[in-house]
């Protein structure tokens, strides 16, 4: 009956008591527990790691709610398939039954689809459940957000999975209990270590190994993973996260840490050129004027990478981070240019002085340009040279300070 069924759909929870984790969302006690206990569940967005179980949570609602329940993925359906969940929502109503309109990746929809979505929102002609990997301040339009609660699901713990796996390997009726499976506590630990928190990635794992051998151990484990599952999404908030993890890292001076940030980049697949340009920034921003050697250095590492690739200029970055993170810091450079872009918004137009002025042309000579300019090498003492180069409103303005200076 289930065999056709994947194993982590087969044990998708069908009721809260049946939901592992999430404690602090839909523990007793909490808002949501207590709005879908009451029949009072608002239009929510979850927002989550994949596998954290914002799908079955959905489901759920619906069923404890008695509600109608409609799945629209947001890949590959838009205002068209909207419409039709509308005029379905409103035939429920009709008959006096709610609609839970559930939307996987909502982040996916643009804002004339989300637009689309808002007035049947607002009215509570359905409630909507977006799911999302993406922070939804940044996705999901203002508008919706401002009608919906976000909740935020967080990955599973290791002894979550672990419970997970446990009921999957007795649960006779939609689980492998009634095949004859065993599995080391060590290799289910393994598993859920792999599975970073995501309870359908360590269900899949397990079937894997199942499938290979009844007899789940370490080794097995092992063969079937080859290599661990990284949480990694190259356009995702996870990117940023750990990009920045890996610049703050080089900043505070620890190449430990620095390369731990990079290995988890480039092992999840990220382009080396892209970790390579970053370098290039940083040398300057952080290091600049205290270690001139930083800048070639990274330079170097870009083109190492764009000449050679991955795997081999993984250790020419490793390398180029070490430095890095080991080079005397300086901001000086990067504090410095962002006085003069406020400067220039404050200042648009300043006048560049007559003396700085080119005079290509004799009526510019004439008029003034260039006069009273000080060649500098043509004065021994270049304190005989001194002039100003600034325009007059910022004349005596200090960008650039260096160590000690005020």
């Amino acid at each position: 009956m289930h065999t056709m069924q994947p194993l982590a759909d087969r044990m998708r929870p069908r009721n809260l008591e049946a939901f592992l984790g999430q404690r602090e969302l839909i523990g007793e006690g909490t808002f949501l527990r207590h709005a879908i206990a009451h029949d009072s569940v608002p239009s929510l967005i979850l927002w989550g790691t994949p596998g954290s179980g914002k799908t079955t949570l959905a489901h759920i609602i619906a069923a404890e709610t008695k509600s109608h329940f409609i799945a629209l993925p947001a890949v590959g359906s838009g205002v068209k398939e909207l419409r039709k969940v509308i005029e379905q929502a409103r035939g429920s109503k009709a008959l006096g039954e709610k609609t839970i309109l559930f939307i996987d990746e909502i982040h996916r929809w643009n804002k004339s689809q989300q637009d689309a979505l808002l007035p049947h929102v607002e009215s509570g002609l359905v409630t909507l459940i977006g799911a999302t990997t993406e922070n939804p301040s940044f996705e999901v339009n203002a508008a919706l957000l401002s009608r919906a609660r976000v909740f935020i699901l967080q990955a599973l713990s290791e002894d979550d999975v672990v419970a997970i796996l446990k009921n999957a390997l007795k649960d006779k009726e939609y689980g492998l209990g009634k095949q004859s499976v065993t599995a080391d506590d060590d290799a289910l630990l393994l598993i859920a270590r792999f599975a970073n928190g995501d309870g359908r990635t360590a269900l899949n794992t397990l079937e894997a190994c199942v499938t290979h051998n009844p007899l789940v151990t370490l080794e097995t484990v092992k063969l079937i993973l080859q290599k661990p599952h990284l949480l990694y999404d190259k356009d995702g908030e996870q990117h940023y996260n750990i990009i920045s993890a890996l610049h703050k890292s080089m900043r505070g001076g620890d190449a430990d840490a620095a390369l731990y940030w990079l290995g988890r980049m480039l092992e999840a697949g990220e382009d080396p050129l892209y970790i390579a340009r970053r370098l290039v920034r940083f040398a300057s921003e952080d290091i600049g004027v205290a270690n001139s050697f930083a800048l070639p250095q990274a330079v170097a590492v870009y083109q190492a990478c764009h000449m050679i690739g991955m795997p081999e200029c993984s250790v020419n970055l490793a390398q180029a981070v070490v430095y890095l993170a080991k080079s005397k810091k300086s901001n000086a450079l990067y504090v410095a240019y962002q006085a003069v872009q406020q400067d220039i918004r404050d200042l648009p137009n300043e006048p560049v002085p007559i003396h700085l002025r080119n005079a290509p042309t004799k009526l510019m000579k004439d008029i003034g340009y260039g006069k009273g300019y000080k060649y500098t090498p043509d004065y021994k003492d270049e304190t005989d040279a001194k002039q100003d180069y600034l325009p007059e409103r910022l004349q005596g303005k200090r960008y650039i300070k260096f160590d000690g200076e005020k």
